[in-house]
This record gives C-alpha cells, structure tokens and sequence, in this order.
C-alpha cells in the first residue's frame, strides 16, 4: 500500500469574512506527481501556506509524513522544499553563495550539496554569477535548488513555470521528472499553464473558488478529456431528436443555442452525418475533436454549460 506522506482535513481560511479556503481535504501519496489546479485567486497559494506553516488555518487541520500533532508538524515540515510566489534570492550574491546560505540557515552538514545541487539544475556554470544578472529560467532552476538543500521528500511549487519560455518549460519538466524518478521525491504544483501539468502529473486536484470540485488521476483524465462529434446547427432541438431517435441514449452537451457536443458515436461520425442529412438537417459545422484539458476545466468550473 501507497504511503500517504500529507492529509489535509477540513482546512478553511477566512479573510474579513470570506473563505479563501472552504473545507479543504487532500491526500498526497509517496512519489505521486500532484498538478493543482485553479484560476487565479481559487486558493492554490494558500493552501500551500498553510502546508508549509506559512498560514494558520481558522479550522481544520493536517498530518505530515504521520504526524499531526503541532510540535511534530514543525519537525516533519524539514522535510518539505518549497517555492510559493517569488523566488527568495539575494540578487548581489553569487548562486553558489545563495545555496550556502540556505544550507547554513536549514543546518544541513554537507558542505559539497550546493555544488551537486547546481549540477542537479543545470547551473554549474553560473555558480559564481550574481543573481542579479540570471535569466527568469535560471531563477526558477537556482530556486528549485535551493528549496531541495534539505533532501526534502515533498518538495512544493508555486507555478514554477511563471515568465518561461517554451525551452525552459521543456528543461523543467524533465528536472522534475528526474527528481521524482531517481530522488523519489513527492511533487506538489500549481501552474496556469495546464498543457503542462498533463505532461507532468500524475494525479490532479482542481480548486474553484476555494474548494476542491474534483480529484482524478493522469488515465482518468485522460478519459474525460476524450473525443466529441462537434455540431453546429439552426436546428438543434430537432438534432438533438434525430439523434436520439437513431442512436439511443446519448451522452452530449449543449454549449450553445447552436451548438452541441456529442460524446457518444465517435466511432460512426459518418453514420451521424447521414442520419442528420437524412432528415434534411444542414450543419454549419460538423467535425471530431478531442477536448483539451483546459476545455475540461472550464466545464467543470462553469465556463461551458451542460445538458
């Protein structure tokens, strides 16, 4: 059985009187990749707070790595690298300088962990470059680095991906990968950028709104984000009918007045098309698509609207 390394029950932040975070509950199991995802302002950044003791909850409460209680919390939370909005980075000093810091400060013994961690990113070169002077990419890569100085087995990102171009978004991916596959290190990441995430993860939360609406993982997903006969006609009701009448009991969604999305008859999309021009039906479009995750998202968050 899978370890469950972080549970969250019944987390609820209030600011002046609204729930920035309503109930929240989430398990994360040992090695998992866990893509969270929300629009700006759902609360993907508080609840990331709160894990890493950045925020007290008004209720509720956590368990990390098997532990709950508040003087075990602060211990279990060494195990937890992170990253939440900006990169902490002192511009004036060095790469090499800021991961020394940062061991110094967490009281890590090694001394040779900032030269293998600037290996581990891709960095070895700049070491003794000033911050200041990085690109956003390196940033991003040196501020990973730094949140990894103490081995951590869940390591947190606040949308890692903010300000990259499409190469460095490809060379993160693949360092995160890497750190999962051969750290087995536990992956926690909000981004925006949801393409990413369904390249990455391997299970997904979705918050709207400041509660959790849905958890799935990455072959779940993967079914829902499936094929759809798209149709586009002045004659709706009647196409909906025809089809019904022809094909039995459907799966379709209406998006608008003239539009619907039919989920069942992929696989006989002619058979569809003749059964309409049959019954003297013209479609201004008619076309087999597979519905991306952001489309997905937006239907279950209200942005599309149902059948």
């Amino acid at each position: 059985m899978e370890n469950i390394i972080l549970q969250t029950r019944g987390i609820t932040v209030k600011y002046g009187g609204f729930s920035v975070l309503d109930n929240v509950s989430i398990s994360l199991k040992e090695r998992h990749i866990y893509g969270f995802i929300g629009e700006n302002g759902a609360g993907k950044t508080t609840l990331m707070k709160v894990i890493t003791g950045l925020l007290y909850p008004d209720s509720g409460d956590l368990t990390l790595f098997g532990k709950s209680k508040p003087s075990d919390l602060l211990q279990m939370r060494r195990k937890i690298g992170s990253t939440i909005e900006a990169p902490a980075l002192y511009p004036e000093y060095s790469a090499i300088r800021n991961l020394e810091l940062q061991r110094i400060i967490i009281g890590n013994p090694d001394k040779e962990i900032c030269n293998k961690l600037l290996e581990t990113v891709g960095l070895t070169s700049v070491g003794d470059k000033k911050v200041k002077k990085f690109s956003m990419g390196m940033k991003q890569r040196l501020s990973i680095a730094m949140a990894l100085i103490g081995k951590p087995k869940l390591l947190i990102l606040d949308e890692p991906t903010n300000g990259l171009d499409p190469k460095n978004i490809a060379e993160l991916r693949a360092l995160l990968k890497r750190l999962n596959d051969e750290n087995d290190v536990t992956l926690f990441i909000s981004s925006h950028i949801l393409s990413e995430l369904y390249l990455l993860a391997t299970d997904y939360y979705i918050i709207h709104k400041g509660r959790i609406i849905e958890s799935l993982t990455h072959d779940e997903l993967c079914q829902k984000c499936r094929q759809y006969i798209n149709i586009k006609t002045t004659e709706l009701p009647r196409c909906i009918t025809t089809i019904e009448a022809a094909f039995g009991n459907v799966e379709y969604t209406v998006i608008d007045s003239e539009t619907m999305r039919l989920f069942s008859c992929v696989d006989r999309a002619e058979d569809v098309a003749k059964t309409l021009m049959n019954d003297h039906i013209v479609t201004k479009e008619f076309s087999v698509i597979e519905q991306s995750l952001e489309e997905y998202f937006l239907s279950i968050t209200g942005g599309v609207s149902h059948a």
